[in-house]
């Protein structure tokens, strides 16, 4: 849903079936929050409250969903999903890996 407010329809449909297909790698949460430009959530959204009870459980986290930016452009990483799950982790550990999927 999100990706079809910021883009056409036909992309974000494209795009979503690439996200499916993409390998799952690993960034750190701290350069997923640099290059993506977006503000560090507090540690009492709701959100993230949840996801540090699941990381402190050691329950797994879907992975985070990222579109690829272009420095050329500045143009910074979309985060289509998992905003929540990159701040929680931050706040676990600023170098913890992120379980992610990444498109271009």
């Amino acid at each position: 849903d999100y990706l079809a407010l910021v883009l056409d329809e036909v992309e974000a449909r494209k795009l979503v079936a690439a996200l499916r297909k993409a390998p799952t790698q690993q960034k750190k949460a701290k350069d997923l929050l640099r290059a993506s430009r977006l503000p560090l959530l507090p540690r009492d959204n709701p959100h993230v409250a949840g996801d540090l009870k699941k990381i402190k459980k050691g329950q797994p986290m879907s992975p985070v969903l990222l579109v690829r930016g272009n420095a050329g452009m500045d143009v910074p990483l979309l985060v289509a999903d998992g905003y929540h799950r990159i701040c929680a982790s931050w706040y676990r550990d600023e170098n913890i890996l992120i379980a992610c999927r990444i498109v271009g």
